[in-house]
């Protein structure tokens, strides 16, 4: 009978333990960081920066990769109307843009939900 309880709570543990695989909430969280309105003050690059991971965050439809290509292109479409952006480049399955702006840096934009 112990046994029986022993396999039975080992098989619990193991199946509560199962990750959720759903990495969205967590990489559109902005705990940790500079909060996105002090960012956005530190200059007008910043501040583009913030609004298009925060465009990147609305425009989310889903987790199928037609509706994260959709989702990556409206923020693109969104990045390429400012006129300090230089070059977008999506990585739609990553979560993640990389913009270049016409100062010559480039980094990387993740969703914002904020």
């Amino acid at each position: 009978m112990t046994r029986h309880f022993a396999v039975l709570l080992l098989l619990v543990l193991a199946l509560s333990s199962c990750r959720d695989y759903d990495y969205y909430p967590h990489l559109t969280a902005d705990d940790g960081l500079t909060p996105p309105e002090q960012f956005a003050r530190y200059g007008q690059e910043q501040a583009a920066v913030i609004a298009i991971a925060r465009e990147f965050a609305r425009a989310h439809q889903g987790e199928a990769p037609e509706e994260l290509a959709r989702q990556a292109e409206a923020a693109v479409r969104y990045a390429r109307s400012l006129p300090q952006v230089a070059d977008v480049t999506a990585d739609p399955l990553g979560h993640r843009l990389t913009v270049r702006f016409n100062s010559g840096w480039r980094t990387g934009i993740t969703p914002l939900d904020d």
